[in-house]
């Protein structure tokens, strides 16, 4: 087990699905910082040198990542509604923000504006 920023990963994994695993990092800055770092693609957790993990980590830990861009988002989104936005009410109200339809197929919005918003 390879222990990064926190979370405990198999040596058989593979980097790039490993760094893609925190919230916030997608596959544009998994391949940027693999290449920062001389990381081939196909390179497993267990094979990286120690300094190599060091660095890694101090990347990440660097980066808005996992909780607090969770909190970032929640204050963007407090923000908006503070304020009396459109964007802030349609967040409140659980419906689509981008200007999707709404007489159809709203379930999505539901679930995904279900963050807590009340509080």
């Amino acid at each position: 087990m390879v222990f990064i920023l926190g979370f405990n990963f198999p040596e058989s994994r593979l980097v790039k699905s490993a760094i893609q695993s925190f919230y916030g990092v997608g596959p544009q800055h998994t391949q940027r910082l693999m290449a920062k770092l001389y990381i081939h693609d196909t390179a497993r957790v267990g094979t990286l040198a120690d300094k190599q993990v060091l660095d890694l980590t101090a990347e990440l830990s660097s980066m808005t990542i996992e909780n607090d861009l969770r909190r970032k988002v929640q204050d963007n989104i407090k923000r908006l509604r503070d304020m009396g936005a459109y964007r802030g009410r349609r967040h409140a109200m659980q419906m689509p923000v981008r200007g999707q339809r709404t007489r159809t197929q709203t379930a999505t919005a539901g679930k995904l504006n279900r963050v807590e918003r009340f509080g």
